[in-house]
């Protein structure tokens, strides 16, 4: 027993840092700013790209709280979101259901990145950067937008529109992305950390 819990403890301080450096990850890609276009009162901005990264490469829960600790660093109000923007205030404007929607939206990625075993391919980790971080995101972000606004789900559904050329392209990219790190290190593939961790 007393040789076990030295790389018990291991494991633990390797995801916490793995975890550190992705919230900080998307953090840093908010420092570009936020562009808000026709009308459309909820930002496009490269933080989504990160999302998609934390889930892909991080797995479902790691990715999930990654996520998490950034917009718990939020509400906490430091100025982390794409214009600086952080503070309570933040959770009361029209893009809060996109915001809270990244949790779901990197557990989903790095679920279906694990279903692919020590190998996902490149199509495997389109799917999951456009099911988790295009169609959940939006799943939660266009019901609350419309609730907080007042437009009809239609209207919200067809301004979220404009966003669907550059998420596109960002899940292309962190496909892309995903994919070299994971055939650089090997450790990045979830399904990879995961064995290693259970064989202590």
């Amino acid at each position: 027993m007393m040789n076990e819990s030295p790389s018990r403890r291991r494991f633990p301080t390797g995801d916490l840092a793995r975890i550190s450096v992705f919230a900080a990850l998307i953090a840093v890609l908010g420092l570009p700013g936020a562009l808000n276009v026709f009308g459309n009162a909820v930002p496009i901005t490269l933080q989504t790209f990160g999302v998609m990264l934390a889930g892909a490469i991080l797995g479902s829960w790691r990715g999930a709280l990654a996520v998490a600790v950034l917009i718990l660093l939020v509400a906490a109000g430091l100025p982390l979101l794409a214009g600086g923007r952080g503070g309570l205030g933040v959770f009361t404007s029209p893009s809060v259901g996109f915001l809270l929607g990244w949790i779901p939206g990197a557990a989903l990625t790095g679920w279906i990145v694990e279903r692919g075993g020590r190998s996902p391919g490149i199509f495997r980790l389109l799917v999951a950067c456009l099911a988790g971080g295009v169609g959940v995101i939006y799943l939660f972000g266009i019901p609350v937008q419309a609730a907080i606004t007042g437009l009809p789900l239609s209207k919200a559904a067809l301004l979220s529109l404009t966003f669907v050329p550059g998420d596109v392209a960002k899940a292309i990219l962190a496909s892309i992305v995903t994919r070299g790190t994971q055939r650089a290190y090997p450790d990045a593939i979830p399904a990879v950390h995961r064995e290693r961790v259970k064989a202590g």
